[in-house]
């Protein structure tokens, strides 16, 4: 490949963006990704780069900070489907990339990445001075090892979902049972290909825009590979701190590494505590100085903390959402009792009364206003009417019985009940079945019928890949549409923001019109942290960066 400056594609989004036709948060994104750099893309579009501390050296050094985190059983850093588990796991091992908190990807464990003209072809070139805590040095061979990982479908980790469509092909296996499945395989035995110590490239099977984002995906994290999946307070990261302790639902305690290799943490340890599943317990916590931070909160604490003198409030604008999905099992397996579900529900009065002022509307296709692909639909209007009337084409004239199984934190148990009133109109009559959060997030993908907290993607297409795609660890409806998933890959191999963004109209329409689940919100994060507490600020994620925070005494 022929050396060169930049992409290609780079003066194309330049011009896209001196004439409107594509915003600043698009225009940075999809130039840093294709190698300029984040202070030069800045420098383009005219504005200061955003600071990584907006405290700079103001921040105290020494201390403990206390963060309420849920302190989950984690059987693999790769595996690991949930947010708290990762916000442990990030503090002792890294990203190859990071994505900030203005959702501009950088490097991190990476020096650089270079993609080829036609995306395929994606040269990752490690940084020299990274070591594991252990002193031995980070290689590309640690690298190759965990992206393969990764890939393996019986790790099951979902960033499978995300680098499928470019890095697998499809295959079907015969179980012992006789029945077939979909599973993937590494569409070429040289798709992730060590160059030297330092540099792995990535050959792709069609162009892919997003693999630096992809690379911070939480499963996509970087363990040791003399290590394996193994997961104890031995755990050997590259990280800022090192796990000294870890009591499932009580607490972690975190030991800072001086000799971190970007810079040793302002803090001395770091002790993450289990306040459970009361939202009330946590505010206590706060207002007693428990803790200095609950990493992620709901609705219900929005109003109580406010009236909490020393603590300072932290919202962020995200794709967070929550959607009640369905397996292809009766009466599911009929699209129309799936678009009556959908019809029933009215979305604005859901957010508004589960959600208040941190809720909006949802559209079912759980492709969110702030992505930067996503195309504004026709509104999706509640109608009763419609939805009895596609029941009785299904069959069922007199209406159907149906367990919505839900997790039993406040917001999410919130949503749930107003979509039962509503679906109780159209003579769909949902009973709960309430579960403990901690007991939910085992079987999340089992019940036919069930509810999900959907975490903030930078992209659409990556929220799409992780759901929706065939066969994908994450696709918890189970959903299968061929035509999707080639408009799937289709979108993910198209750089040109206006042309992706015709390829997700049709995504979203097939997700109205044929998907899988009720979408009927997004919504807002927040958290509230203790002015003591300084250099916190809210990544749209919910991911909690320790190393950059510090505690007044």
């Amino acid at each position: 490949m022929a050396r060169r400056e930049q992409h290609p594609y780079v003066n194309e989004i330049k011009r896209l963006y001196a004439e409107g036709r594509c915003d600043r948060r698009e225009f940075l994104r999809t130039a840093t990704l294709l190698g300029l750099s984040a202070a030069a893309a800045y420098r383009f579009a005219g504005v200061a780069e955003a600071q990584t501390n907006p405290a700079g050296g103001n921040i105290p050094r020494g201390g403990t900070a206390r963060i309420g985190v849920r302190i989950r059983q984690i059987e693999s850093a790769h595996k690991n489907n949930f947010v708290p588990p990762s916000n442990v796991l990030r503090q002792v091992c890294e990203y190859l990339t990071k994505t900030g908190y203005d959702n501009v990807t950088r490097p991190h464990l990476l020096e650089k990445w270079t993609p080829s003209d036609d995306l395929r072809t994606w040269t990752l070139t490690l940084r020299r001075d990274v070591k594991w805590h252990s002193g031995r040095a980070f290689t590309a061979d640690d690298v190759v090892w965990n992206l393969k990982q990764v890939l393996d479908p019986a790790v099951g980790s979902s960033s499978l979902g995300l680098m499928a469509g470019y890095m697998m092909n499809e295959e079907t296996k015969t179980g012992a049972d006789g029945k077939t499945q979909k599973t993937y395989k590494l569409w070429d035995a040289n798709a992730i290909e060590k160059v030297d110590d330092h540099t792995v490239r990535l050959n792709l099977k069609v162009g892919q825009l997003a693999v630096p984002e992809h690379l911070f995906h939480y499963a996509t994290v970087m363990t040791d590979p003399e290590q394996a999946e193994t997961f104890s307070t031995k755990l050997n990261g590259t990280g800022p701190f090192e796990l000294t302790e870890y009591q499932v639902g009580q607490r972690a305690t975190l030991k800072a590494r001086k000799d971190y290799w970007n810079g040793a943490p302002y803090l001395d340890e770091l002790v993450l505590v289990d306040l459970g599943d009361d939202p009330g317990a946590e505010v206590a916590a706060l207002a007693s100085r428990q803790v200095h931070l609950i990493s992620a909160m709901g609705a219900t604490q929005l109003e109580p903390c406010k009236q909490i003198p020393h603590l300072a409030y932290y919202p962020a604008d995200t794709a967070s959402c929550a959607l009640a999905r369905m397996h292809p099992v009766p009466p599911f397996n009929d699209k129309r009792v799936r678009q009556a579900m959908r019809y029933a529900v009215d979305s604005p009065t859901v957010a508004q009364i589960a959600l208040g002022d941190i809720g909006s509307a949802g559209e079912h296709h759980h492709v969110s206003p702030i992505h930067p692909e996503y195309f504004k639909r026709p509104p999706f209007n509640r109608d009763v009417a419609k939805a009895k009337q596609l029941l009785a084409d299904a069959g069922h004239p007199n209406g159907i019985d149906v367990e919505l199984a839900c997790p039993n934190s406040g917001w999410h148990l919130a949503i749930c009940q107003v979509m039962v009133q509503h679906w109780a109109d159209a003579g769909i009559r949902a009973k709960l079945n309430v579960i403990p959060s901690a007991e939910y997030n085992k079987i999340w993908k089992d019940p036919p019928l069930g509810f999900t907290d959907w975490s903030h993607r930078p992209l659409g297409v990556m929220c799409l890949s992780l759901a929706y795609r065939t066969g994908v660890p994450w696709n918890e409806s189970q959903y299968s549409n061929p035509e999707f998933d080639k408009l799937l890959d289709q979108a993910e191999a198209t750089a040109d923001v206006e042309k992706r963004r015709a390829v997700m109209a049709k995504l979203e329409e097939i997700l109205q019109d044929d998907g899988p689940m009720v979408q009927p919100i997004w919504r807002k994060v927040f958290c509230f942290a203790d002015q003591k507490l300084k250099g916190f600020r809210m990544h749209p994620t919910q991911y909690i960066f320790c190393e950059e925070y510090g505690v007044e005494a």
